[in-house]
């Protein structure tokens, strides 16, 4: 199939987008990236499916896959001459609206491939000259005020990548091999997931609920950009896959962060203020408004997610590999201890040194198991004890002698959480602790029962702490230094010398990682899967160049080296 890159420096109202969608031929593949100054409203999308994925109207990149993966629109919010340096894409088409300014000229030649088209409408003389200077030879359309381009750069241009050999190796099945597994098969790879449990999800990924939520700042960090362009991204995803709470277990019914004190809540409404968010992202709730969504008082108030909510991470699994159909090849309770390149391909192999399987490409995905394949041994991970607590939902017989957990309609937050009851359980949680012991713990639980009694005080939740009984469950969390995931290909640490750029570090071919997700799995893993993709695939990636880079696995050896040099 023939992937066509288009890039329009204004989507408008999605004319173009749309006239290019409908004249894909019935074996091409398009990839669309416009930019825009703001997401227009959803009232402005004509097309139905395109709506239904619509996103809201925050910075950043926005990818949408349609028509069964066939189209890809990428919405690139923000000013222009911030968003042109941030693509990495090789682009076949440009649509150049004419307030295009001529200084951005030589951003598009950057990006464009030999023979590139460009139309652009109306544009003034030093457009036009500034593009000829920057190796486009440009020509007058007759009857219009436009001018077709074609790049005809004399400068060198790479050599376009190979075609991938479309087999992967997945190793671990909770949410990020999970997601891996399923975006990869639905482009067109086969895939081998090897898992060393009998299921999917029978460790971080195994808890009963995970709650799904942005993360905000004043100074809009790269956490911040990277949570919300990974909680969007979710959203729109797991619409696809037919919905939370009716394909996989869940329930997108908002998540209340409350503030830590008044100074706190000072500073998340300056947050909400500065940045304008729309209302169905965030919106602040003072105290008396968040009081009466808790059903009790609150001193300081907080943010409200509207489109937050819980989820069971297990199902999620399960339904994105069900969706993985016959690509999927699933090789469980067999664990991974040794990968050998040899011919150009990754041989896994067990502790008996049997050949469990072979690929091209292989995706560690199983979190602190990682640290135990030598490709990836020296990676920083660390291996972070979480305690939830389980409280049981008495019936209506034991309801008047027995201290009831707080039934609530949204998940609440501050220092911990709280979930509304899911199989008669509520979950209360979860403690950060550097130990292995993955038994229950008294301590924990108490701590856990402590900082909910500070959420939603009241006498029966603090005769929780007294009476309900130890029951729960311990995950251990794989997190990172900078608690940002690795999404990328795997560093070759003892083949590195001196190190200047990422682009410097050597890398295990084939190789690639998706780890640390740390407490933040459930948003993290489609929108990691779907960057993985696109570097598999040789795609526009769906992030910031910025972003992308946060991101990579070898960002720590090139730090190592830096401060060694």
């Amino acid at each position: 199939m023939t992937r066509r890159v288009v890039l329009d420096t204004d989507f408008g109202l999605g004319e173009r987008f749309m006239a290019e969608w409908r004249g894909l031929p019935p074996q091409g593949i398009l990839h669309y990236l416009a930019v825009t100054s703001h997401v227009p409203g959803p009232d402005t999308i004509a097309d139905a499916q395109l709506r239904a994925l619509w996103p809201l109207d925050v910075p950043g990149f926005h990818r949408i896959l349609l028509d069964d993966g066939r189209v890809t629109l990428d919405l690139l919010a923000g000013a222009l001459d911030a968003v042109l340096p941030q693509i990495a894409a090789r682009v076949d088409a440009f649509h150049v609206d004419a307030s295009f300014p001529a200084s951005q000229a030589r951003g598009l030649a950057k990006l464009a491939v030999l023979g590139a088209t460009l139309h652009a409408r109306a544009p003034d003389e030093a457009l036009a000259w500034a593009l000829t200077a920057a190796g486009f030879v440009c020509k007058a359309i007759e009857g219009t005020q436009d001018i077709g381009a074609v790049y005809q750069s004399r400068k060198p241009q790479p050599a376009p990548p190979p075609e991938p050999v479309r087999r992967a190796i997945v190793i671990g099945a909770g949410v990020a091999g999970s997601a891996a597994s399923h975006r990869l098969c639905a482009s067109g790879w086969d895939v081998t997931l090897i898992e060393r449990h009998s299921a999917p999800a029978q460790e971080a990924s195994g808890n009963v609920a995970g709650i799904f939520m942005p993360l905000l700042s004043k100074d809009d960090n790269i956490p911040t950009r990277l949570s919300r362009a990974a909680y969007t991204f979710a959203l729109r995803e797991w619409r696809r896959l037919g919905g939370v709470g009716r394909v996989f277990d869940g329930a997108s019914c908002g998540v209340l962060q409350l503030a830590r004190d008044a100074d706190h809540a000072t500073v998340q409404q300056d947050v909400v203020a500065a940045w304008n968010y729309p209302e169905e992202y965030v919106r602040w709730l003072d105290a008396g408004a968040a009081g009466e969504l808790l059903g009790g008082a609150t001193p300081h108030g907080g943010w409200l997610f509207g489109q937050g909510g819980w989820a069971r991470p297990a199902s999620l699994c399960a339904a994105m590999l069900d969706a993985c159909g016959e690509r999927l090849r699933r090789v469980f309770t067999t664990e991974v201890l040794d990968l050998q390149r040899v011919e150009g391909e990754w041989q896994v192999r067990g502790g008996d040194g049997a050949l469990i399987a072979q690929a091209p490409t292989v995706v560690l995905a199983n979190g602190t198991g990682a640290v135990n394949i030598a490709q990836a041994a020296e990676l920083p991970l660390s291996r972070l004890r979480g305690q939830v607590t389980h409280l049981p939902v008495p019936d209506a017989a034991r309801a008047a002698t027995v201290p009831a957990p707080p039934i609530l309609p949204l998940v609440v937050c501050r220092e911990a959480y709280v979930t509304p009851p899911s199989g008669g359980i509520v979950c209360a949680g979860a403690t950060y602790d550097n130990d292995d012991d993955p038994e229950l713990r008294a301590d924990s639980q108490l701590e856990n029962l402590t900082r909910l009694a500070e959420i939603v005080p009241g006498e029966a939740v603090a005769a929780l702490a007294a009476t309900a009984p130890l029951a729960g469950r311990v995950g251990f969390r794989c997190a990172a230094p900078d608690r940002l995931p690795l999404a990328g290909a795997l560093p070759d640490y003892p083949s590195a010398g001196r190190l200047e750029r990422l682009r410097d570090v050597p890398r295990h071919p084939g190789l690639y990682g998706l780890l640390g997700y740390a407490s933040r799995g459930l948003i993290w893993a489609p929108l990691m899967a779907e960057l993985l993709v696109s570097q598999l695939e040789n795609a526009p990636p769906p992030l910031e160049a910025t972003l992308v880079d946060a991101l990579d696995p070898g960002r720590f050896l090139l730090k190592q080296r830096r401060r060694s040099q």
